[in-house]
Parts: C-alpha cells; sequence; structure tokens
C-alpha cells in the first residue's frame, strides 16, 4: 500500500485523483500541494486530500508516490523544484496529455519516473469539476521506455488500476502519435468548425440541435491548456492535420462530382469503426 501519495496540482484531475483515492483507500494518506492556499483549502474541504497547502517541501516529503497534476506549460519547472526534495527511492508520475518531452525531460531528474496519461478530462477546468469517479472504466496510458523502474512501473500501473482505470502501456513517441489523432485532432478541429459556423457572429447558434452540441463540446476546453498542448505536440498535430486534409480533399472531390458511391462508401467507412467503440473501452 501506498502510505502517503502526494499530488502536485488541484485541478480536475489533480482533485479527482484525490477523491478517486481516498475512497477507495489506496494511499494511507492522501496530500494535495497548490501554489495557492486557498486552492489548497478548497481541495481539503471538497474532500480530495486529507491534507492540503502550499508548502512545497512539506508535501513531498517522505512521499512513496507523487502525481504531477498541473499543465504541462508548468511541470517540467515545477519538477525541477522538487528534484532535490524528493527521495531517490520515491515514483513520480504525471498526467500530461503529451508524453515524450515530459518523459525526456523528468526521466533524467528522477531515478524512479514514469509517464502516464489518464484519458479521462473533461471541457471544463478547475477542481469544482473534480469528481471521484472521473477515472471508472477509463482508459490510461502508461508510457515506460526501456530504461524505467521495473518496480516503479509496476507501482504506477497499479494505482492507476485501483483508481479505475483500463491501463494501457505505449513508447513515448507512440502515445504522442496516436493521441494527436484521438484527442488533440478532435479538439483543434471543433475549434476550427465553430470558428467557421460562427465566422460572421453567434447567430447560428440560434438554431443548433444536439448533434452540434455533442461534436462541439470540447471546444469549450480551456484555451491556455490547449494551446500548450498543441505547442507541445505540434510535429504529431501537425501529421494530423495532414491526414485530415488530404480525406477532406477526398470528401470535397466528391461532392464536386456528385459522387454518391463515394461518398457512401466514406460515410460507411466511418459509421464502421465509430460503431466499434461500444466494444471498447
Amino acid at each position: 500500500m501506498i502510505r502517503k501519495l502526494t499530488i502536485l496540482g488541484p485541478g480536475l484531475l489533480g482533485g479527482s485523483i484525490g477523491m478517486a483515492a481516498r475512497q477507495r483507500k489506496v494511499a494511507g494518506k492522501v496530500v494535495m500541494w497548490a501554489r495557492r492556499l486557498e486552492a489548497a483549502d478548497q481541495a481539503f474541504t471538497l474532500g480530495a486530500a486529507d491534507e492540503a497547502g502550499n508548502d512545497l517541501r512539506q508535501a513531498v516529503a517522505e512521499a512513496d508516490l507523487i502525481v504531477l497534476a498541473t499543465p504541462i506549460g508548468a511541470m517540467q519547472a515545477l519538477a525541477g523544484q522538487i528534484a532535490p526534495l524528493v527521495s531517490p527511492a520515491c515514483v513520480v508520475t504525471d498526467v500530461g496529455s503529451v508524453k515524450y518531452p515530459i518523459v525526456t525531460a523528468l526521466s533524467a531528474l528522477f531515478p524512479k519516473f514514469v509517464g502516464s496519461h489518464p484519458m479521462a478530462g473533461s471541457e471544463q477546468a478547475g477542481i469544482e469539476a473534480a469528481r471521484r469517479d472521473l477515472f471508472d472504466n477509463a482508459a490510461c496510458i502508461v508510457t515506460p521506455t526501456a530504461e524505467t523502474d521495473k518496480a516503479a512501473l509496476q507501482l504506477v500501473h497499479d494505482f492507476w488500476k485501483q483508481i479505475g482505470c483500463q491501463v494501457r502501456t505505449l513508447p513515448p513517441e507512440q502515445h504522442d502519435e496516436i493521441v494527436a489523432r484521438i484527442s488533440h485532432l478532435p479538439h483543434v478541429v471543433a475549434a476550427a468548425v465553430v470558428n467557421v459556423v460562427c465566422s460572421d457572429g453567434a447567430h447560428p447558434l440560434n438554431f443548433v440541435g444536439p448533434g452540434f452540441k455533442d461534436f462541439s463540446r470540447i471546444a469549450s476546453g480551456p484555451p491556455e491548456m490547449w494551446t500548450e498542448i498543441c505547442q507541445q505536440n505540434r510535429q504529431e498535430i501537425g501529421r494530423a492535420l495532414e491526414l485530415l486534409i488530404e480525406e477532406l480533399g477526398k470528401l470535397r472531390t466528391a461532392l464536386t462530382n456528385n459522387d454518391g458511391v463515394e461518398l457512401k462508401t466514406m460515410l460507411k467507412r466511418a459509421k464502421h469503426y465509430r460503431d466499434e467503440l461500444r466494444f471498447r473501452v
């Protein structure tokens, strides 16, 4: 059992991790750190931690597992701050949605670092949106390298499983390629579609139905966070956009030629793969 779990960052994911860990009793003590004392107090009040505060040294002291749950733009700097304070025996993981740069940088700081990415976000942000069941049956991608400590990998794998996740393993580079297509591309496309719809103002929104609302929901995600994600994974997102542009070109050609056969083939193929989601976690 993890004696002390420390979560750095009381946002949606950090708060939900704390709530789930406490409910499932996966750690003897859950500690939450925040830069602002008011945020730490809120995390404690909402039940996301047994202890919460803004003293970084105290938060990480004697921790068995540390979860970096800050935005990826702040993660490396925070990791550098805690590196001199953390025991070499402490296992460190993160929740960042881009893995290769994070794994590369943090593996150099912590001998027992294991990259993680729980696929359980929301368009909402902040601990106000946190909930203890956020990770139930959610995929969590763990991204070890050839040098990753095996015992640390097992601890991180078991931790995510214990708070409800279905754990998958990918190399960091492959993670970034796949997540660019299944997460980052949909977000930037949803943002682009909303911008097209509202290019002359918000008037068209008076007429939208549930389909547009479902499709465009993720465009409401925090712009600052998504800017960081896009910059960190810009090469893989760029490749995914090239594939999308190629697919849109085929669609445009089919429309120009009034090619019902090609249109139906494209739509049937998409439906086939989308319907497979019902059989997958």
